[in-house]
C-alpha cells in the first residue's frame, strides 16, 4: 500500500507544506508590522527620557532587518537596539557603543518606558550613578523612585550607590560597611537596615565627607 500510494502521499505532503508555509508567511508579515509600530514606540518613549539623563544628544534606534527565508518560531525578524551617542555619528550597537556610565542609564531608560509591561520580580541597578553627579543623579534618582511605585505589587528596586541624590530618593536605605577581623586577616562586611535619624546622618556624610557639617 505504502509502494502504491507514495507518489500520491508526497504530492499530499508537499501541498500541506506549501499551505503551511503561505501560513507562516501571513503570521510573520502580521507580527513584523506590529513589531515594527511597537518599535516606533519604543524610541520615542525612551528618547523621551534621555534629556533627563544627561543624553540629551543621544537618540535610541530599534533596527528590524526581516530575512523572507527565515522560519523560525519568532517570525522573519532579527531585531537589536542601536544608539547614537551623539549626532552626524553611525548608530552602532547599544552594548558596544555606550560607555558604562551611559549604558547604565540607557537600561533605565529602557526600564522606565516598560515598566508597565511586566518586570522581574526584583530590579537591581549596580551604581548607575557612575560618573554622573547632580541633577544628572537626582534625576536617576527620580527615575528609580518611579519604577518602584509603576512596579508596586511585590517587585522591588535595589541601588547600590554612593550618590545622595540618590540615596535620598528610597523609601529604605541599608548601609553597607567593612570591618578588620582577627588584626586585619579577615575581613567581614556588614549590611543594616538605617533609621530615619541615622538615614540623615548617613546622607549628610555621603554628601560631606568624613566631617559631617
Amino acid at each position: 500500500a505504502a509502494l502504491e500510494s507514495g507518489e500520491e502521499r508526497l504530492a499530499t505532503l508537499e501541498q500541506a507544506a506549501v499551505e503551511a508555509r503561505a501560513r507562516y508567511d501571513e503570521k510573520a508579515g502580521l507580527l513584523s508590522r506590529q513589531r515594527r509600530t511597537a518599535a516606533k514606540r519604543l524610541e520615542k518613549a525612551v528618547g523621551a527620557e534621555l534629556p533627563a539623563l544627561k543624553l540629551e544628544r543621544a537618540e535610541f534606534i530599534v533596527a528590524i532587518e526581516t530575512d523572507a527565508d527565515r522560519v523560525a518560531e519568532t517570525g522573519s525578524d532579527d531585531v537589536s537596539f542601536l544608539v547614537r551617542t551623539n549626532p552626524g555619528t553611525a548608530p552602532g550597537p547599544l552594548m558596544k557603543v555606550a560607555s558604562g556610565g551611559e549604558l547604565a542609564r540607557f537600561l533605565l531608560a529602557l526600564k522606565v518606558a516598560l515598566a508597565d509591561r511586566g518586570s522581574a520580580s526584583t530590579l537591581v541597578f549596580d551604581e548607575i550613578d557612575t560618573a554622573v553627579g547632580g541633577a544628572v543623579a537626582d534625576a536617576i534618582g527620580v527615575r528609580l523612585a518611579r519604577l518602584a511605585d509603576v512596579l508596586a505589587g511585590g517587585v522591588q528596586v535595589l541601588a547600590v550607590t554612593h550618590a545622595p541624590q540618590v540615596a535620598a530618593r528610597a523609601d529604605h536605605h541599608l548601609l553597607i560597611s567593612k570591618d578588620a577581623l582577627d588584626k586585619g586577616r579577615r575581613v567581614a562586611t556588614r549590611v543594616n537596615t538605617l533609621a530615619a535619624d541615622h538615614r540623615r546622618e548617613e546622607i549628610a556624610r555621603m554628601l560631606a565627607g568624613a566631617e559631617i557639617t
